[in-house]
């Protein structure tokens, strides 16, 4: 490795808990993105050189090595730069998502190869619908452009989205240019890479937290060496060193866990098509049921739109009913409905396939005793502990603390009192297979499939028609394709419309028409039944209906008055700290100095919904804006004013999805 003369100053930004660069001796030649090795107090830590000036009057100590590793991207800096300032991150820790050193090392001499690249853009793609082909020719016409655009291409489950999309894909390799397919769940990876291969011969590179860590080393070099031509990934993808990005596809880019709850709080959609814009790169938004920012932005002519408004192959949309649980109650103890149970039979005895959803992991969602009502919970959070008869323990699904079922309650004393209250997905399996033991069930829950590899193992299964009856949680809403599904029950559509999530309504449209369009293709019509207590909700009407365009524009009515997004901004602030006083001091302390003005509104404080989240107390304080009211200046002012105590800590989240 070349060993630098020190000459000059340069800066260089750490991947650490620093805002600022720091200011380095070393020689006239390195140019910014150059990464290196520097001393940090009395260890040595990799970094890179970047684009400011450095200090002058400081006294310096020397780089100690350069890197022999191709520079970050100037699109790239800019983009850290970038996400820094919008999320009031420090620029360390966003540099921290692109820069680790483990990824820099050198592989062993006798390290296993990986491939890379190798996709053949001229090879044939499938036989296209002329709406498809429409879309197709207008996503080449996109990328051959090769210039910053973005463009929600909406269509209904089993429409054809990712043969269109892959379309564009291929307009990009033939540029010799690189792509991002960002997915919400990396499980979905498993048939997206299938079809990847069944497309262009060859698989792409994958992205995700599963990786071994030779794995994510050569991909990560690859990617900065320009050898891998398409990655698909998880939300961290997005900073991955791409050598020349030419296209970014999001897809099912309505979800919500594209958003990190943690750490930098960014919304993987949102930084996609920033860094599309820093990149020159078009950015493609894929999904059955956008998001209202996305279906704005495009009604406002900021996004470009492509519509594929019927399903492939003369395919119909699955049957949506809903059954009144009032009128139609299933058995004591039990949570599926009778006209649901008569329905399964009669699928299963076609030979096709069934499937129930219920978004709640484990057996129960709560756990009492009989006898005095108390509830088992969490000692560190405000949550009931979740029974896992896997396990089999109670848990909870914030901290992970867990225990085995006490054999006395803690409270009276009484022995054996704790019962079960309401189903999680283990509990309908356990009823399904007490109603139809002579069916193969299969539970698809992100606790019980652990990686893309058992979501492999699980989807074959389905495929091979080795099970009749899936069980799952909001898993299988993203993207699945199940030639032989046929029916999709709904245990609880009600669930998730509760509470004080503005988006509340919206997601739960979203997750069960995405479920619902598992059911069905062109020689099998599909039947959805929602099992509700309110079937008149606008939310069940909204699906029956399945005019999901009249939903969004009955939300954007309810949203724009009152400035809330996307007709507003919003920033969360989120006090804790293992005190509850001074917590609640804290989060007083900020709000008496909170932004006032005509446009802008401080909302709390109040104790978080999660009041207690692994032993730390939390109080809420939101920030509300006008959509022409930058948020930033006025939180550096605001947080400005307050000195924290080191006992708390404050996280800040430009944009919240969560309100937890």
């Amino acid at each position: 490795m070349e060993q630098p003369s020190p000459t000059s100053r340069v800066s260089v930004l750490l991947p650490y808990k620093f805002d600022k660069a720091f200011t380095y001796e070393a020689q006239a030649s390195l140019a910014p993105g150059t990464l290196v090795r520097v001393p940090l107090g009395r260890r040595m830590v990799v970094g890179a050189v970047w684009d400011e000036p450095p200090d002058e009057a400081v006294k310096i100590r020397p780089v100690a090595e350069v890197l022999d590793f191709p520079k970050l991207p100037e699109d790239l800096r800019t983009f850290i730069d970038w996400v820094g300032g919008y999320t009031l991150a420090p620029r360390g820790d966003v540099l921290a998502l692109t820069l680790k050193e483990k990824l820099l090392e050198a592989p062993p001499k006798r390290a296993k190869s990986f491939a890379f690249g190798g996709a053949d853009a001229a090879r044939p793609g499938p036989s296209l619908s002329a709406i498809q082909e429409a879309a197709a020719v207008a996503l080449r016409s996109t990328v051959a452009e090769a210039a910053f655009s973005v463009t929600l291409l909406d269509g209904v489950t089993g429409s054809g989205k990712t043969e269109v999309y892959l379309e564009a894909v291929a307009a990009a390799l033939r540029l010799g240019k690189q792509v991002l397919v960002l997915l919400p769940e990396i499980a979905l990876s498993v048939q997206m890479l299938a079809r990847f291969e069944a497309r262009f011969g060859a698989r792409p590179a994958v992205w995700h937290s599963e990786l071994t860590p030779a794995q994510r080393r050569e991909t990560y070099r690859a990617v900065a060496q320009g050898r891998a031509d398409v990655v698909v990934g998880a939300r961290s993808a997005l900073f991955l060193p791409f050598a020349d990005l030419g296209l970014i596809v999001v897809d099912e880019e309505h979800e919500t866990s594209f958003k990190q709850e943690d750490g930098v709080m960014y919304h993987a959609r949102d930084m996609a098509v920033v860094r599309g814009k820093f990149c020159a790169a078009p950015v493609l938004l894929v999904s059955a049921t956008p998001s209202l920012e996305t279906a704005e932005n495009a009604a406002q002519g900021r996004y470009r739109k492509l519509d594929l408004p019927a399903r492939h192959g003369g395919a119909t949309m699955p049957r949506m009913e809903a059954l009144d649980m009032r009128e139609a109650p299933p058995e004591r103890g039990k949570f599926l409905s009778p006209l649901l149970v008569a329905a399964m039979r009669e699928t299963l005895a076609r030979e096709e396939q069934a499937m129930l959803f219920l978004n709640r992991r484990g057996y129960a969602p709560l756990t009492l005793c009989r006898t005095c009502g108390h509830r088992l919970s969490c000692p560190h959070c405000s949550a009931w502990l979740v029974e896992h008869k896997a396990s089999p323990r109670l848990s909870c699904h914030h901290c992970g603390y867990s225990l085995q079922r006490p054999a006395k309650c803690p409270t009276c004393e009484a022995e054996h009192s704790f019962v079960p209250i309401g189903p999680g997905v283990e509990r309908i399996a356990e009823e399904v297979a007490e109603l139809f033991p002579d069916v193969a069930a299969l539970t698809m829950a992100s606790d019980v499939i652990a990686g893309p590899a058992q979501a492999a193992e699980a989807a074959e299964k389905i495929s091979k028609r080795e099970v009749g009856i899936i069980i799952g949680t909001q898993m299988v809403a993203k993207g699945w394709h199940f030639p032989h599904l046929t029916l999709v029950g709904v245990v609880d559509a009600d669930l998730g419309l509760a509470g004080g999530d503005l988006r509340a309504g919206e997601h739960t449209v979203q997750m069960l028409h995405q479920v619902a369009g598992r059911a069905g293709r062109a020689e099998a019509p599909g039947r959805v039944l929602l099992q509700s207590y309110d079937p008149s909700h606008p939310v069940i009407e909204a699906l029956l209906s399945g005019d999901l365009t009249a939903f969004l524009e009955q939300e954007a009515a309810l949203r724009r008055p009152g400035h809330w997004p996307p007709f507003g901004r919003l920033a969360a602030l989120i006090v804790s700290a293992e005190d509850e006083r001074i917590a609640d001091q804290a989060a007083r302390a900020l709000a008496r100095v909170a932004p006032q003005g005509e446009g802008v509104q401080m909302l709390g404080p109040a104790p978080a919904p999660i009041a207690l989240l692994r032993g730390r107390h939390r109080r809420r304080l939101l920030l509300r804006t006008r959509r022409d009211i930058a948020v930033q200046p006025l939180l550096r002012a605001w947080l400005a004013q307050v000195p924290l105590p080191r006992q708390v800590k404050l996280d800040v989240d430009v944009d919240p999805v969560s309100f937890m």
